[in-house]
């Protein structure tokens, strides 16, 4: 199974006033990943928009927080797509500090983000189209 990787450095504008990551700031590391993930298939989100009519939104998130990022931390923000249903996709997502001289690589987070499938003018639940259902399918056989 193919999982897609994506790194993310800590800077100061990540961190509360101890240099350790604001916990509300790994939900943008995670949302990063997935744009870049969607990106790493050949779409960008304007042009799904744009072209295909669809949006994603948000629609369910499970976090457990394992160990805290510090300022200057490289990271690793991983990316795996179930479809679930019709008009939704789970992505199961993890970030993990990365391996440096000496140092193991931590695992930090790990999240279940469902985000569904909507029409860009209605906002109302749309069939995933082809495309994404084809790539979600060729990950998981990999």
């Amino acid at each position: 199974m193919t999982v897609f990787t994506w790194p993310v450095r800590v800077y100061w504008e990540d961190t509360d006033g101890g240099a350790i990551v604001y916990y509300a700031n790994y939900l943008r590391f995670l949302e990063r990943a997935r744009t870049e993930w969607l990106r790493a298939h050949g779409h960008s989100q304007q042009a799904l928009a744009r072209d295909a009519g669809i949006l994603f939104t948000v629609v369910s998130l499970q976090v457990d927080y394992r160990a805290p990022a510090r300022l200057d931390d490289a990271l690793e923000v991983s990316c795996r797509a179930q479809a679930e249903g019709r008009a939704s996709l789970r992505f199961l997502q993890s970030i993990r500090r990365a391996a440096a001289a000496g140092v193991a690589q931590r695992l930090l987070l790990e999240a279940q983000v469902r985000v569904a499938c909507v029409d860009a003018t209605s906002l109302r639940p749309k069939r995933l189209p082809e495309f994404l259902l084809s790539a979600v399918t060729a990950e998981a056989e990999s």
